[in-house]
Formats: C-alpha cells, structure tokens, sequence
C-alpha cells in the first residue's frame, strides 16, 4: 500500500479521486439489496420465505436507526434466532405488507409445563397479540412475549401499527433486543451473550449459533440461487463472500480472518475506516478467497494481476461464479484498476460499494469501466 492507492481507491495525479464502485455522476450504486436478488436468490438457497427474508436483511440495517451504537448485526443473526423460533414463519402466508397468518403462538403459559414452561405468566396484552386474556403466549415469528415486544416494538413499516405478526415489526424489534446497549455482535463472546439473553438456555444458544453459521454459507445449493454452476473451492469462496452480506462498508477493513477496522482515510476524508469493523471491496475479495488458502494482494490493482486475465473484450458472459470482476479506466491493462468485485452468475457480483454502504448484490452492469475479470481457481 503506497500513498496513491489505498483499499478500493485509486488516486492519480492531476485527477480527482474516485470512490472505490463509485463511477462517473449517475453511476452510484443504489443503496441495499434488491428485492429481485432476494427472492431470486438468497432465498431461494435458504428456504426462507421470500418477504420475510426482505424484512430480516432491510431491518437488521435499519437497527441503526434504534439502536445507534449497535455494531455488526446482519441478516445471518436475525434470521439464526427466527429459524429457531418459528423456522422463519415458513408454511404461513405472508402479505406484500409484512403480516404473517396465520398467526405464530407459542404455548399457553399457564405454568401446566406446556412448551417447557413451569412458571405461569399472566396476561399483559389483555389478549390483543395472543388473543388470551388470562395467560400470555410467546407471539410472531420471534416469539415475543408481549410484554417484552411492547418495549421494543417499532413501526418499521410506515403502516401505521406495530405488530409482533409483522415480519417488518418483528426483525427490527427483535435487533434492537440483540443488539441491547450497544453490543458490537460481530464479537462472538457478545453475540452469544445477546442469543443467551433471548433465551436462558445454553443449548438454545448452540441452536441459533448452528442456524447462523449455515445461513453463512448461502448460496451453496447446486442448481439455485446466487453461485449457480459454482464448483468446489469457486462455491466455498462465493459462499464466504455471501455469508457477509449486510457487513458495513470499511475504507481499508477486513481480512483473511474476516471483518476488521480499517484505516484512516479515505480520500475526501469520506470514512476513517478505523472507527467501523467491516469490508472495503479488495478486504471482501482477500477474505473470500483466504476460505480456499488463496493469499490475494490487498489492493485492487495487484489483485487483478493474480490468475488468468478475462478480457473485457470477452464480455460478462466469459464470466464464471467465483471470477473476480475489475473495473478501471483501461480495459487492456490492470493499471488503475480501482474496484473489484466477486461474480456470482446471472449477471450479478457480491460488492463492498463504497463508504457508507454495506456489502450487497448488485449487476456487474452497475459500473460503467468493466476492466475484465481474473480466474484465481
């Protein structure tokens, strides 16, 4: 790393800095996942239906917004609890809007043992979430008690009500709970201690941890989704990389290990990586094929002298899942690359954009500079 060039961003003398997958003006990425890259993909591998998944991944961003010192939650973790608790409400039918019916009740808490419980709850909610008016009953696809749900209960949605059988309502109270006061869930001794205080029950903690780690290996199933026609050590490196969906934007983070700080700063002083724990887009790229003992460059330039060069003259259908794809001012040449991403198929890559954005799916079309790719494997 020189003093031209650092992470995703490429500075030339006598031309303005570009920010890493930022193009020319009109060429900025939209922000967040696409509703078409879900149901299209992601949920299409993990079984988990397709509103609800768009609920988990939009909230578990828009925890932020409740919980300001929160750091590291990401879809993996809402939807780990929720497999555990409802299999992510799947059977049920679930409206445009986010209603899931029908409704997802646990037991009757009237201490009779029922579901495990010995200690009777009476009711808080005079029967208007679990329609029972003596007794209590878990509620939603996070099996609320109501009582709980009625202090972290948001209206996610804009639909005017908040609703534990809401998917919209239930994630973003469910991360404002995870999260408490200010955990940081990307540290594995506090993601636990945020499971646990969901539930008191270490075995429940294995549970979730288990779901969370195989929603880490989305995009894995041959023959669906995202990472469609991948083979061997290309499937293990697309599903790395799309285990880390929803992880922040870092000016100079990650590594082989997985999200880190960063550094400081990116040009225009937009990010001092320091302060977040997350991905720049070559960090993304290192770390995705480190799961496979490949040790890339950090910096988008090198990295796109590794392998077997694509030529941009080949076009995105030379393009195989697992394929790095660069983008730069030259096509023939890999100097001044300034951004990479990692190709998924059908037209789609894996994309740490730039600061202030998350990792997500977005088109290899997003950018106007495709440089060509490189095949590592």
């Amino acid at each position: 790393m020189n003093g031209l060039r650092r992470g995703c961003w490429l500075i030339a003398l006598m031309v303005a800095a570009a920010v890493c997958c930022a193009g020319p003006v009109g060429a900025i990425l939209a922000a967040g996942i696409s509703q078409t890259a879900v149901t299209g993909g992601i949920a299409a591998v993990t079984g988990i239906p397709a509103r609800v998944l768009t609920a988990i991944t939009h909230q578990a961003q828009a925890v932020s917004t409740v919980s300001p010192t929160c750091r590291g939650m990401r879809w993996q973790v809402l939807a780990g609890v929720a497999a555990i608790e409802s299999d992510n409400a799947a059977g049920h039918a679930i409206s445009p809007g986010g209603d899931i019916t029908p409704r997802i009740l646990g037991p009757r808490l009237d201490g009779s043992g029922a579901g495990g419980n010995t200690t009777a709850i009476r009711d808080t909610d005079h029967g208007r979430w679990d329609g029972d008016a003596a007794f209590d009953r878990a509620v939603g696809p996070f099996q609320f008690l109501p009582a709980t749900f009625a202090t972290y209960g948001r209206d996610a949605n804009g639909d005017g009500r908040i609703d534990p059988h809401n998917a919209d309502d239930a994630s973003l109270a469910a991360a404002s709970f995870l999260c408490g006061k200010g955990r940081d869930l990307a540290d594995q001794d506090q993601l636990r201690a945020a499971v646990f205080s969901y539930n008191h029950s270490t075995a429940y903690v294995t549970d979730v941890l288990n779901a969370i780690h195989r929603y880490d290996a989305t995009g894995t199933t041959a023959g669906t989704g995202p990472g469609v026609g991948s083979t061997g050590d290309a499937r293990t490196v697309v599903a790395a990389a799309l285990g880390q969906l929803g992880v922040p934007y870092s000016w100079g983070g990650g590594n082989a290990s997985g999200p880190s700080p960063g550094i400081c700063c990116s040009p225009g002083q937009h990010q001092d990586g320091r302060t977040i724990v997350g991905f720049d887009c070559s960090g993304l790229a290192l770390y995705a094929y480190a799961q496979v003992g490949v040790r890339l460059p950090r910096t988008t330039e090198p990295q796109a002298a590794v392998g077997r060069r694509i030529p941009a003259s080949s076009g995105y259908a030379a393009l195989r899942p697992g394929d790095l794809v660069f983008y730069g001012p030259d096509p023939t040449s890999t100097a001044g690359i300034h951004h990479v991403g990692i190709y998924l198929g059908n037209g789609q890559m894996i994309n740490a954009p730039k600061p202030g954005t998350r990792v997500r799916i977005d088109p290899v079309t997003a950018l106007p500079d495709y440089a060509g790719g490189a095949r590592i494997l």
